[in-house]
This record gives structure tokens, C-alpha cells and sequence, in this order.
């Protein structure tokens, strides 16, 4: 979609340019030709004839063709200067920084999509509006400062936001770490972030492009085209990371049941992310971290060396290793003891490996070499060296620098001096390393990253599944709940197991039913949406009498319309639950049931499809998996068919997207069976997922 005079321009004029390099117009052109633009530059201004040595034009009528307009003045000048540009210039490509558009009111939204459309006419493709511009390899569009390195090994950003895409370019500065493109989307009047990241996907070279990508979002518009794109690009090798800000407010429908309550639009985000590959961070440092780390060397195991100076960093980044799953093991052997022998009296080697204080560029050397070569039980080093400021660190750095470059195993820098040895980092930054100045920060970005799961293309089978009688129910059904008879019917249809129940609205009836089930029985009432919430919910009837009474107290509830009979069963209480989520598709959860799901809130959720493989996956990702895989001489459930029935739910809402809420809540299961008890399905026709 993004085209060639946009990315690489032969020609670019600068419509606002100013000698005032304090304007967004003369900031631009100053970086335009300070980063030596190859192609032609043109400048616009009504005022000047000249503007930083450039042949001025008083306004765009009286400019040559030109690939690249970049156009910094007032809204209300833009659409006559992009109908001019379009009309008579041959102008394709655009960047406009100008603000008062869509952000600000209904009448700027409407002149937004003028322009949008004056430029699709042509074929042209625009970066913006209120943006602050693009930066590549082949020119510095943009109107700020300051202007990172720029690479093939870079890393591609793009930002929803321009300021933050301003301070996130300044902290990358701090570690080392460079850029291969910039995109500020502004508005995204035309092009916004998940259009840059198919662009990204669909021009991927593995010799040639970045592979590592960053997001800053604001919102999700086409969830669907970033899941694709992104899975696209992982399983090309890249690997991502975003910020998504912001928490959606719930939706403007009430939630009516347990996983309506439970789920929003950040969760969505969330399940979005996992399922794409996304490691999600939350502040512009955690960001650059992360980014930091996926251009270095990949982590292959989950032991690591902590080559120290220092204790309490060694401590805390221990301690942050291990929660992230993973190792800071022991290292006490022969070798070992040799490597003790080199140090100075009262260091450690059993990992944290301390060479204290006045520990030497030399015995850095050698402790890294002992990691290398001789601890075959290590995969890789972290080395925090700071300094109190007494003497400079140079020759440390120098060494850290050679093994960085020689060591088959990742050796990772952790640098907290940054006042102390600010040259000395400055020096290794330039040398082409990356450095971390927070070793707990640092912890948590590699345990991310390591647990992070490469994403999978899913598809659920429908096999065996009644597809007709599915389309037939809903088809034939009005938007909101489902009868229960229609709702165990859809069950059936894709071979979901029911606990037998009968709807009795009559004492006669209820007594029959019983009769023919055997008590113990489960009465429930029919009508009001939480049954529990009204005492509707009766167990362990086991008499006849007991029977008649219950039917009376739930007849007496209001909106009560008859009553459920099922028989008692056995068993651990489970919850599957499914969500339509605006624009995102389905979200589908599991969990333990009844009413630890509103007390323990302890559930796994994911976008569908999901695979028996995930949602085995989520069942032993729950907090509560101990007691579900069986606990003390409890008997636990059957955990594959418990995946084997989430499976079969996501297959339910690909066949009939209408279904924007299900409860299964809840499932009785044992290591035996495992039976729906209670089931809702609410449905909208008019919101059918494409």
C-alpha cells in the first residue's frame, strides 16, 4: 500500500519551508539536507526567495513535478496545496505535520477526508495528518530532534504518537540501539500502524530487512490485519514488541454474564498480542529493553552466569531471574576452584560469580573465558560493572567489548554507572554494543522475551460437527438469549456433553421427571439471568417432598417461568466462557467454575481459533491447574477432553459468529466425564464477525 515517492523520493518539496529552523518547516529541511537527501529539494514560502541555500517558490503552483510534498503550514491552506500537488505536480507521496484535523473537530475530521480523498484519486499515499514524519535510509522526514543512527541492522518503529516516538529515540540513545525506520502515523488518516506493519511484512527480505519491529499504539482499528501480519513476520524470524496505551473503557453494552463481566477491550489487546507473538511492555524504558535485548544474540537456555563487581545488583538481578522462570545455578567443580585461584582473596565463583570491587579488566577476561569454555552448564553472561568514580573503567569496557564480539554464548552488559563512567559508555556504545543501566529492568525484559511463545497459524476443524442444525438454530432465532432447549441442541451439535435435564412447569411433571432420573436432583430456576443471585438454585433434592417444596419457593421468584431438573452431579466445578469483542473476533476463557470465576478471577484467555494443543496450554497456565490436575487425594479431571470441549467452543463461533456471549458455567468434570450443568448462549445478528 505505501509507495515508492513516499519511501524513497527523488524529489521532495518542503511546503512551510523557514530560515527559523525553531519552525516544524525549517526543522525539516535543516535535517533534510544536514542527513544529505540524495534527490532534489524544493522549498515553499510566500515570503522568501531562499531558504537555508535552497531556491524558494512563493507557493506550489510555480514548483516543478515532485515525488514528495512535506507540508508544514496552517490546516485551512492544505486541501488548495494538496489539489495543486495531485493536480498539476504528479505528487504522490505526502507528509503532512499540520494539526486541526480529525483531533480537534467534527469540521476538521470532514476536511481530513478531503484530503484523503483528493490523494486516493491519484493513487497516492499520505503519512498523517499531525504527525511529526518519516525516517528511513534514504531521507530524514521528520521535524525533530534528535536523529538516531540510522541502519539496515536498525531496529523498525513505528508510533502512533510523535512525541513518543521523540523520547523513545532519545532513551535508545542510552543503550545503543539504532534505527532502520521511523513512522509517525499521526491521525492515520489514510495509512495508520497495522497498514505500516503489512507494508513491512509484504516488502521482507531476510538478507536486507530489520528483524525486529516496534509498536506504539493507541488503538487497535484492524486487529485482524496486525494478527496476520504479525504471525507473517514472526515466522519470517522477526520478532515484536508494543506499547499499547490505554485501557479501553468497557463497551457500551451491559455485561449479563460472568464472561461478559470478565472481559474488555484491554484483555482483547492482550490475547491479541500472545496469540501474534507480541511481547506487550507497558512504559517507553521496558520498550527499549526489550528491543535491546532481541539485538543481541538469542537465548538458547535458561542458565546464566552473573559476572559481577558489585553485590546487590548481582542479588536483585538473581532474584529477578528466578521469577522469570529463569536460572542463576551453582557452579562448584574443579574448574572452578581453578578459576578461585586466579582471583583475589574473598571472591566468589558459585554464581553470582562477585571478582569485588577492585576486580580487574584482566580477571574479567578470564571469568568470561571460564563461562565460555569451561561451564558447559551455562548458556550465557551478564556482566554489571559500574564504577564508584575513582578511576575510569576503559580497559573493562575494552575487554567486555572483545569477548562481546568473540563469545559463542550471549554476553550481555549491564552498565549502571551511568554519571560515574558516562565516557566510558558513551566510547562502548560507539564501538556498536548495547548496554543496560537497570539490572532488575533488564531481568524482566529477558524473562519476557525467553518465555514468550512463537506463534502458531490455527485452524479448527469442523468435523463431526452439525453444521446445519448449528445455522438452522440461529437462523431461526431473535437477537438475545437462546431458549435452553436450543441452547443444548447447538451443544449437541458439536458433540459437547449435557448433563440430562428437563424444564418442568408443573408439580406433576417435576415428580414424573424425578422418577425417571432418581434423586438426587438439582432444581434450577428458569427465567432470570443469575439464577444464583436470586436463590434459584437448589442441590441435593432427595426426596419427594423436598421436591415439591423447592418447586414452590423457585415458582414464587420473579420472572420465573418454569424449572429446571437435572441430576447431581459429582465433581470438580469448570468454566468456559466466550466473548465478542468488538472488532478483535471472539475472546474464549477457561477457568475453574461456579463461583470461584468471580472470586479467584483466576482464568486463562485467548483469541480464537484455539487448538486442543492452546487450550491445554491455557489449562496449565491457570493459577488453579493443581487443583484441576487433582490435589491432596482429590480426584482431578480429565484434562484432554477438557481442551478437547474448548476446542469444540471455538469451533462453535467460527460456524455461527453471531454468538457474542456463552457461558459454560458450570462444567462438572471428574477424571471420567466431564458434563455441561449450565449453559447461556446470547446472539446478535447484527454483529456478525467478517
Amino acid at each position: 500500500m505505501l509507495n515508492d515517492k513516499l519511501l524513497n523520493p527523488k524529489s521532495i518539496a518542503v511546503i512551510g519551508a523557514s530560515n527559523n529552523v525553531s519552525t516544524p518547516g525549517g526543522s525539516v529541511l535543516r535535517n533534510l539536507i544536514k542527513h544529505k537527501f540524495k534527490g532534489v529539494l524544493y522549498a515553499v514560502n510566500p515570503k522568501e526567495n531562499s531558504v537555508q541555500g535552497i531556491k524558494c517558490y512563493n507557493n506550489a503552483h510555480e514548483l516543478p513535478k515532485v515525488d514528495l510534498a512535506i507540508i508544514a503550514i496552517a490546516s485551512k491552506y492544505v486541501l488548495e496545496t494538496v489539489q495543486v500537488l495531485t493536480q498539476h505536480k504528479n505528487t504522490k507521496g505526502f507528509i503532512i505535520y499540520s494539526a486541526g484535523f480529525s483531533e480537534k473537530d467534527e469540521e476538521g475530521a470532514k476536511l481530513e477526508q478531503e484530503i484523503v480523498k483528493t490523494i486516493k484519486e491519484v493513487n497516492g499515499i499520505l503519512l498523517g495528518p499531525n504527525n511529526i514524519g518519516l525516517l528511513n535510509q534514504n531521507y530524514a522526514g521528520v521535524f525533530t530532534l534528535p536523529i538516531p543512527k540510522i541502519t539496515s541492522k536498525g531496529v523498525d518503529f513505528i508510533s502512533s504518537s510523535g512525541a513518543t516516538a521523540v523520547f523513545i529515540i532519545e532513551a535508545a540513545k542510552r543503550t545503543g540501539l539504532t534505527f532502520s525506520s521511523i513512522y509517525s502515523v499521526g491521525n492515520s488518516a489514510q495509512i495508520g500502524v497495522e497498514e505500516i506493519v503489512e507494508h513491512l511484512d509484504e516488502i521482507f527480505d531476510k538478507e536486507k530487512s530489520s528483524k525486529v519491529k516496534l509498536l506504539y499504539l493507541e488503538s487497535v482499528v484492524n486487529p485482524k490485519k496486525l494478527l496476520k501480519h504479525c504471525i507473517s513476520l514472526a515466522k519470517k524470524g522477526c520478532k515484536i514488541a508494543a506499547i499499547k496505551a490505554g485501557s479501553s473503557k468497557a463497551g457500551s453494552r451491559a455485561a449479563s454474564s460472568h464472561t461478559g463481566a470478565l472481559a474488555n477491550s484491554d484483555i482483547a489487546v492482550d490475547a491479541l498480542f500472545k496469540k501474534a507473538g507480541i511481547i506487550r511492555c507497558y512504559s517507553k524504558s521496558e520498550l527499549i529493553t526489550v528491543a535491546s535485548i532481541f539485538m543481541l544474540p538469542k537465548l538458547k537456555g535458561k542458565n546464566i552466569a552473573i559476572i559481577t563487581h558489585a553485590g546487590g545488583p548481582a542479588i536483585m538481578l538473581t532474584d529477578t531471574l528466578s521469577k522469570n522462570g529463569l536460572k542463576v545455578p551453582k557452579i562448584s567443580n574443579i574448574k572452578s576452584a581453578k578459576l578461585l585461584k586466579q582471583l583475589y582473596n574473598g571472591s566468589s565463583v558459585s554464581n553470582p560469580i562477585d571478582f569485588l570491587a577492585t576486580g580487574n579488566a584482566e580477571q574479567l577476561g578470564i571469568i568470561i573465558d571460564y563461562c565460555e569454555h569451561e561451564f558447559p552448564e551455562i548458556d550465557a553472561m551478564v556482566v554489571i560493572f559500574g564504577s564508584p568514580g575513582l578511576t575510569n573503567v576503559y580497559d573493562v569496557y575494552n575487554v567486555l567489548h572483545n569477548k562481546i564480539k568473540t563469545c559463542k554464548k550471549p554476553v550481555f552488559s549491564v552498565m549502571p554507572s551511568i554519571v560515574n563512567v558516562k565516557n566510558e559508555i558513551e566510547e562502548f556504545i560507539s564501538k556498536g554494543n548495547i548496554t543496560f543501566s537497570d539490572e532488575v529492568d533488564f531481568g524482566n525484559a529477558l524473562g519476557k522475551i525467553y518465555n514468550c511463545k512463537r506463534p502458531k497459524s490455527i485452524k479448527n476443524s469442523t468435523q463431526n460437527t452439525d453444521i446445519n442444525t448449528i445455522r438452522k438454530i440461529i437462523n431461526n432465532s431473535n437477537d438475545g438469549y437462546l431458549t435452553p432447549e436450543k441452547v443444548n441442541k447447538i451443544l449437541e451439535a458439536v458433540e459437547i456433553p449435557v448433563v440430562q435435564q428437563v424444564i418442568c412447569k408443573s408439580k406433576e411433571l417435576c415428580i414424573q421427571t424425578a422418577n425417571k432420573m432418581g434423586f438426587p436432583l438439582v432444581m434450577k430456576v428458569v427465567g432470570p439471568i443469575h439464577k444464583s443471585d436470586v436463590g434459584g438454585i437448589v442441590l441435593n433434592i432427595n426426596s419427594e417432598q423436598n421436591l415439591l417444596n423447592s418447586f414452590n419457593e423457585l415458582m414464587q421468584i420473579k420472572n420465573a417461568t418454569g424449572i429446571l431438573i437435572q441430576p447431581m452431579k459429582k465433581g470438580l466445578e469448570l468454566f468456559i466462557g466466550v466473548k465478542k469483542e468488538s472488532n478483535f473476533g471472539h475472546l474464549i476463557m477457561c477457568g475453574l467454575g461456579g463461583i470461584y470465576i468471580e472470586v479467584l478471577k483466576d482464568i486463562q484467555i485467548n483469541l480464537t481459533p484455539v487448538s486442543k494443543d492452546l487450550a491445554l496450554e491455557m489449562i496449565k497456565n491457570l493459577k488453579s491447574y493443581k487443583i484441576i490436575k487433582g490435589i491432596r487425594n482429590q480426584e482431578g479431571i480429565d484434562e484432554l477432553r477438557y481442551a478437547n470441549i474448548i476446542e469444540k467452543i471455538s469451533t462453535l463461533v467460527t460456524i455461527a459468529p453471531e454468538i457474542i456471549e456463552l457461558d459454560l458455567n458450570p462444567l462438572i468434570g471428574n477424571s471420567k466425564e466431564i458434563n455441561v450443568v449450565d449453559a447461556r448462549i446470547r446472539i446478535e445478528k447484527s454483529v456478525i464477525i467478517q
